[in-house]
């Protein structure tokens, strides 16, 4: 920094060619409070001018021109200088080597600003120059950092101290450094105009845990009490480097549910909640929660939480589970179908949990069950016992629905055992029961009278009914006709029935009716035991001529009267 005593011959050499008013001190140039510092300073004058009285100068604070009254920082002629400025200032310059370099001590950030001199050659030659130096007075060394810092690449920062101060040599120390990863440091001194700055280069990689961080440097001047510190907060710019939601889960339908993402970025990162392709929320913040109000099935999916900062892109994802209970069941239509038809019966609902599928015909257990949201129950050559109604029914944790359907099976007609002639008090009672669907037709055909019976008739009482799927008819043969050799009547009759679907015809079976039967029993038997009293009872009478005729009349009017009822 002392290189003005090389430069004072180079510029009495260029004033001499040059003959003007001229001044060369530093620009600008700076100090650390309660230092010194020393402002370089050479000013020329024109040649022509022989100072009469020797030469003096003044250095003026803040202003350039003694009528606006500026603070005197130094003077050479008296020791008056303003108060600040007391026994702080010397002229270490000759200034009859036209060297005005000063000195102030014990500086304090209140004498930060400029500094003009002015020549006083003695008569009208005073001349104060325009160029001045800017003073900063530095409370904190200066660290110069980076616009922007960017995790995982490689950072400088450089802590500055003014060397302006011949008595005293700051040195730099950075602080709060251990938890660098591999710090490297390296010192440099910049002189220019004069003036020297010392620098401290700290250089390692930041990483988003850095992010923060404080760092200090540290300036002090050894074997003095001198020491300045400056800290800095690192702002380390990063991707996304996690994005935490909600764990998956799961709520009921109708209910609502709150989806919380939060991201670690620098600078906060745009955060979007998306649905498949749909963007449903974004904003730009450290956290964003999403709401779902009055939940639906059709809200389960994949909710993704994207963060994006400009520095990098990350996303996080969730499923959230929709829970409720069977819709409605899907079935097949009701339908009527011909016996010997296969038939797929579909059954088709929602949940969540899957529904448990159970086919039902009338109330009983058909199929197996289904875990599933469809069911097939196959039917294979459906029978008339098949005809019903069918329903599915679904479960689950949360709830029930079912559907029903009807079958109608159309089969051909079929004679029931319950179709027979008897033998009753007033002839023959010949009954004929079939089922089928459509319901059948009932005839009665006697083959001996060549005579088919399918109305009412007066000699035969014809009489037909239907119940569902069930046709009755009825006839009665007044005649008992003739008998065979066991003495029962000789009945000819038969049977027709018939729907759309087939017809059949069976001669009906004769069987005696049991009532009428066991009064023939009854009777005879009955008889014989009558005779057997009567007999007795004549026998006891002839032993008593008064009561003979009596006795006999009353009993042949008992035997008379029992033979009736019988």
């Amino acid at each position: 920094m002392w290189c003005l005593e090389l430069l004072l011959p180079l510029l009495l050499f260029i004033s001499d060619a040059s003959c003007q008013w001229n001044v060369w001190l530093p620009r600008d140039i700076s100090a650390m409070t309660n230092s010194c510092v020393v402002i370089p300073c050479t000013f020329m004058y024109p040649s022509g001018i022989r100072p009469s009285r020797g030469i003096h100068g003044i250095w003026y604070f803040g202003q350039p021109y003694p009528q606006l009254f500026p603070p005197v920082v130094f003077k050479s002629r008296t020791d008056v200088v303003h108060e600040s400025y007391k026994g702080r200032t010397k002229l270490l310059g000759d200034l009859h080597q036209r060297n005005c370099t000063l000195l102030i001590n014990n500086i304090g950030t209140e004498h930060s600003g400029r500094y003009y001199f002015r020549a006083d050659l003695g008569g009208a030659n005073i001349y104060t120059y325009p160029d001045f130096t800017e003073l900063k007075v530095l409370d904190q060394p200066n660290i110069d950092v980076p616009e922007e810092i960017v995790s995982d690449e490689s950072l400088e920062l450089t802590c500055y101290a003014p060397d302006n101060c011949p008595d005293m040599t700051p040195e730099i120390q950075w602080m709060y450094t251990d938890y660098l990863p591999d710090p490297e440091f390296s010192t440099d001194l910049v002189e220019e105009s004069n003036t020297a700055v010392l620098s401290n280069t700290l250089t390692f990689t930041p990483r988003p845990m850095h992010n923060g961080q404080l760092l200090g440097c540290r300036v002090y001047y050894p074997n003095t009490t001198l020491a300045y510190e400056r800290l800095i907060s690192l702002d380390v710019k990063y991707a996304p480097r996690s994005v935490w939601v909600n764990a998956s889960s799961e709520v009921m339908e109708g209910s609502s549910v709150t989806l919380h993402c939060e991201v670690d970025s620098n600078p906060p990162a745009r955060i979007a909640w998306m649905f498949g392709d749909q963007e449903l929320l974004w904003d730009t913040a450290s956290n964003v929660s999403l709401m779902l109000d009055d939940v639906t099935p059709a809200n389960e999916g994949i909710y993704t939480c994207v963060g994006d900062n400009g520095y990098g892109i990350m996303n996080t994802s969730l499923y959230l589970a929709v829970k409720y209970p069977p819709y409605e069941p899907v079935v097949n239509d009701s339908i009527t179908v011909v016996e010997g038809t296969t038939l797929a019966l579909h059954c088709s609902t929602q949940g969540s949990p899957a529904p448990t599928l159970t086919w039902l015909k009338d109330g009983q257990l058909v199929g197996t069950i289904t875990a599933d949201e469809l069911s097939v129950l196959t039917i294979v050559e459906i029978t008339p016992q098949g005809d019903g109604q069918y329903r599915c029914l679904a479960e689950n944790e949360h709830g029930r629905a079912s559907s029903s359907l009807n079958i109608t099976v159309e089969y051909a007609p079929v004679l029931l055992e319950e179709s027979k002639c008897t033998v009753v008090r007033e002839g023959v009672q010949c009954v004929c029961m079939a089922t089928g669907n459509p319901e059948p037709t009932i005839e009665f055909y006697l083959p001996d009278l060549n005579i088919t019976i399918n109305e009412t008739d007066g000699r035969y009482n014809f009489y037909t009914h239907t119940d569902g799927h069930t046709s009755t008819g009825m006839i009665k043969l007044r005649e008992k006709g003739e008998r065979v050799d066991n003495g029962s009547p000789a009945v000819n009759v038969h049977c027709s029935i018939s729907n759309a679907y087939g017809r059949e015809s069976i001669l009906l079976e004769l069987q005696q009716e049991k009532k009428y039967m066991m009064a023939v029993i009854v009777g005879t038997i009955g008889g014989v035991a009558v005779i057997a009293f009567i007999i007795a009872a004549v026998r006891y009478v002839g032993h008593n001529n008064k009561k003979e005729k009596t006795g006999i009349i009353n009993l042949w009017a008992l035997w008379r009267d029992w033979r009736g009822k019988s």
